[in-house]
């Protein structure tokens, strides 16, 4: 099977207007995945603290700066739309619609145009128009609830659940599909991905499960919460971690005969006996360095790995000979994913810099007065 240079996405055209968070790693998604995305900034809108040579989620994509508080920029914008596939942006509802670029003024120029609005509460409801982070998404879905220990608060699953799972992966999912959509009816839709819907949609399994009768609403009791012994984090003797996930019979055997323990001794089926369980297991570990455990359960089916740190991770055997991670500029990063067999994804650019790219796409995209809006200060190019 002949393989391409181009992505999946490749020939899909969106346009991107700068915010923070999902919205930009929704759009360094599909520019990985080979979309010419074109990154629309304000003149002086810098507000992430990550230099934006260093920031991961500028990556794959051409910056422009337009002044959108003239009409002659929120012209050039629609002008841009007008030749778009998508569209992507992360303020507030009502900001767009009051910078002139609200989904009635882009479809009615582009009436095929998707239309990707990426917030916390979404387009509506009591809290649509309040501010909020992925911490308060997460505390009124149940999500953070169900997070943690039983003994312990609820523990903070950084930003990964509700601003990226929730947010940034529910975006990709809905643009593309109202992009097959469109290819269909040749009709345009608005998107409305709320970080708070998509972290909700997270926990349907754990919906089932209380259906079911295999989930206690209450932390730190279930499977996959930490309430079994053979589920849990482990400390070594070097002060480090491994992780144990050996759920099924077959799994915690191996575990139990490569951590050099006697079944017999050890009472799986009753939860009275799982803290004498979990002692003993955790004092299993914490006679060898996390090191030492690698080596042990390495390639099994024990389902035990060491817990890696951040910096760690790229260096792992798998993640090396996958490719896992890769460097970009000097800067060590996750790659593009998924895979593909005869369109790979794959790191387009350098993270780009504001307005590096402005006269060089607006000529690119078709418009004609180009040097104008440089010259009277509507568009800047650094």
């Amino acid at each position: 099977m002949a393989t391409t240079t181009e992505g999946p996405l490749s020939g899909l055209r969106v346009i991107e207007l700068a915010g923070i968070g999902p919205g930009p790693f929704a759009a360094t998604l599909l520019a990985d995945l080979g979309a010419e995305v074109i990154r629309v900034e304000r003149p002086g809108d810098e507000t992430s603290p990550i230099p934006p040579h260093l920031d991961i989620l500028r990556r794959s994509r051409e910056s422009v700066i337009v002044n959108l508080r003239t009409q002659a920029g929120v012209n050039a914008v629609l002008d841009l739309v007008e030749k778009a596939d998508v569209l992507i942006e992360g303020f507030r509802p009502g900001v767009t619609e009051r910078l002139g670029l609200g989904p009635d003024q882009c479809l009615a120029r582009n009436p095929r145009l998707v239309y990707g609005r990426m917030t916390g509460w979404g387009q509506y409801g009591p809290l649509a128009t309040s501010a909020g982070h992925d911490i308060s998404y997460l505390a009124l879905t149940g999500a953070l609830h169900a997070m943690g220990r039983a003994d312990e608060d609820p523990a903070i699953p950084l930003n990964l659940v509700g601003d990226f799972g929730g947010g940034s992966l529910y975006l990709v999912v809905g643009v593309l599909a109202g992009v097959f959509d469109a290819a269909r009816s040749g009709q345009g839709q608005v998107v409305d991905a709320a970080i708070v819907d998509g972290a909700a949609n997270l926990t349907a399994v754990l919906h089932a499960m209380i259906a079911a009768g295999l989930w206690r609403d209450q932390r730190g009791t279930n499977e996959l919460d930490s309430g079994r012994p053979w589920y849990d984090v482990y400390k070594t003797s070097d002060g480090r971690h491994v992780a144990v996930g050996a759920i099924e019979p077959k799994f915690y055997a191996e575990f139990i005969d490569r951590l050099g323990l006697d079944p017999a001794e050890l009472d799986r089926s009753s939860p009275d006996s799982w803290p004498a369980v979990r002692k003993r297991i955790a004092d299993a570990f914490a006679t060898r360095t996390r090191e030492e455990w690698a080596e042990v359960f390495d390639g099994t089916d024990a389902c035990v790995s060491p817990v890696l740190s951040l910096l760690e991770a790229p260096h792992h055997p798998h993640n090396a000979a996958r490719g896992t991670f890769v460097d970009i500029g000097g800067v060590r990063q996750p790659a593009p994913a998924p895979r593909f067999s005869r369109t790979p994804a794959a790191v387009r650019s350098e993270p780009s810099i504001p307005g590096a790219h402005t006269r060089e796409v607006l000529v690119r995209w078709g418009l004609d007065n180009v040097d104008e809006l440089i010259e009277c200060g509507v568009a800047i190019q650094h």
